[in-house]
């Protein structure tokens, strides 16, 4: 049966809007951190609320082991993370000691493209020092909160940050709609940037790779090739706590960790290119005492 030239017409018009409404919908995923764990149904419920907002959203976990309250550990784990990611994605990051109080929600689209749903509580630190932030946005919410939750304070990940995350993501919103520009700059976590001073590199230990107690340093390749390290080369390592000095050694630099005998230091790059310190077969970081964070710092200069 052939159709007439105005019923043809009223079936493209309408295929035409649906294409455009799709197109101005187009979908990206949601990656979901936090420190809440997975043995109650947090993680859970937030992604129930993304779920009932799109059916179709892709959806991701990055972690929810981070240790409990540790801002900077969130920070970490987006700045290690996020950049492997394609454009557009949206990250929901959510390590909220603060929750209910005066710290703002915000949206963060960073210069890479990517978006981070998050507290303004240092959340962003790396991200803003590794990649740049291009603008920040205050969520508005008499317009982005999960209907009935109004006189919920403690569940902001669920009633807040999964519910606008995963408007972004699915197209339902664009970034200029989430809120008003945040005033002034995120907050940020005070920590030992990487740079070389006095004839020493200079950097914090953001993070341990937890599974062998490698001291991992924010100290990266292009920083520390200036001392043209090499197989073998020795460095004077200090570790310090609050400026405390925890460790002092003499170390050689190695390509990988059979490079030393079983139990010996040696020092490295990292998978991300960034200088680390290791006991081959053994735990640095439990030998030691070494622990990670905005209070640790390292000092390595070669020795002369």
């Amino acid at each position: 049966m052939r159709l007439g030239k105005g019923i043809r017409g009223l079936v493209l018009s309408f295929l035409l809007v649906a294409l455009l409404a799709c197109a101005g919908e187009a979908k990206t995923a949601l990656v979901f951190q936090t420190d809440f764990g997975l043995k109650d149904g947090a993680v859970s419920a937030m992604k129930g609320v993304a779920f009932g907002v799109d059916q179709d959203l892709p959806m991701f976990d990055l972690t929810h082991e981070i240790p409990a309250f540790s801002i900077w550990d969130g920070a970490y784990r987006l700045y290690q993370t996020l950049e492997f990611w394609p454009k557009g994605t949206v990250f929901v990051s959510v390590v909220d000691p603060g929750v209910g109080t005066e710290r703002k929600p915000v949206v963060v689209r960073t210069k890479s493209g990517h978006y981070v749903v998050t507290p303004d509580n240092g959340t962003v630190t790396l991200i803003m020092d590794s990649i740049g932030i291009d603008q920040v946005r205050t969520i508005d919410e008499t317009k982005h909160r999960l209907k009935g939750s109004e006189r919920s304070y403690t569940f902001h990940g669920r009633d807040l940050f999964a519910y606008t995350g995963a408007k972004l993501a699915s197209g339902k919103i664009s970034f200029e709609e989430v809120g008003p520009l945040l005033k002034g700059q995120p907050v940020r976590i005070p920590y030992q940037r990487a740079e070389i001073k006095d004839g020493a590199a200079l950097g914090t230990i953001p993070v341990l790779d937890v599974q062998y107690g490698n001291v991992w340093t924010n100290i990266g390749a292009d920083l520390f090739d200036s001392f043209k390290p090499s197989k073998g080369k020795l460095y004077e390592v200090r570790i310090l706590k609050e400026g405390k000095e925890v460790y002092r050694g003499t170390v050689p630099f190695a390509d990988t960790f059979g490079d030393v005998p079983e139990g010996k230091p040696l020092l490295y790059y990292n998978s991300l290119m960034n200088l680390s310190l290791a006991l081959n077969m053994d735990s640095f970081a439990d030998k030691h005492k070494v622990s990670s964070g905005p209070e640790w710092s390292v000092v390595v200069r070669p020795v002369k």
